[in-house]
């Protein structure tokens, strides 16, 4: 049984198969389940400037939650979850925000897919973090399954860069420190990036993490230092 119900987007020259098979038959027999499909989810960068935004230097602020179930009980992380199997990707953004913060109507850009097998103990999770920068005050409440939402003020400092060829190695140190309650969360977290003629390929790779969710640690690095190298430091 066909997924989609308008199939002629996709009849391309009309012709068989090689088993003689036209779409709709091709798509009668074929099983969705014949390989092991990985989860999606999609995890928000929700950050906060006190005034316009101009420079890496300005204060910065960060939405978390609090994990209230398995994995990483009682450890923050960023505001996500998964996403339907009828709903874009964007609107799962938008949706889970909504629900685990109460934040409506902010513009959010895709940002990054990360997609180590090993970063979810549940199953196979594939995950599309999308970014947002705000101006001013935004109030959050914490909802659905997070114990706790609030501005974590952010700081990233590079303690080790060392280049070899076309390969770059960084090591940044994450602060993270409650707004309200001046909770501290820390990582350690590498990047390297190897130049590939005009293309640059980037990886992160986690070193060490105190409260904070899984990788959550390597999606904020990248997310500040996308903000950093638009804007400056």
């Amino acid at each position: 049984m066909a997924f989609l119900t308008d199939l002629a987007p996709f009849r391309g020259t009309g012709e068989a198969n090689a088993k003689g098979q036209r779409l709709e038959e091709f798509l009668e027999g074929y099983d969705p389940k014949r390989y092991d499909c990985p989860s999606n989810t999609v995890d928000m960068l929700i950050f906060r400037s006190p005034e316009p935004y101009r420079s890496f230097r300005q204060p910065l602020r960060l939405l978390m939650v609090k994990r209230s179930n398995h994995p990483s009980i009682g450890f923050w992380a960023l505001p996500g979850g998964f996403v339907n199997i009828r709903e874009n990707l964007a609107d799962a953004a938008a949706r889970e925000l909504e629900e685990e913060t109460g934040v409506t109507g902010v513009p959010l850009i895709q940002l990054r897919t990360w997609g180590e097998y090993n970063r979810d103990p549940r199953w196979r999770v594939i995950t599309t973090a999308y970014l947002a920068l705000v101006e001013g005050e935004l109030p959050v409440e914490a909802g659905d399954d997070a114990a706790d939402a609030q501005w974590f003020d952010a700081r990233l400092e590079e303690r080790e860069s060392k280049a070899e060829g076309d390969t770059c190695t960084q090591r940044f140190a994450l602060q993270l420190t409650g707004e309200k309650d001046g909770l501290r969360l820390a990582a350690e977290v590498e990047r390297t990036q190897v130049r590939r003629g005009i293309l640059t390929d980037t990886s992160y790779r986690l070193c060490g993490s105190e409260g904070i969710a899984n990788d959550h640690s390597s999606l904020i690095v990248d997310a500040l230092l996308y903000l950093k190298e638009r804007c400056g430091a």
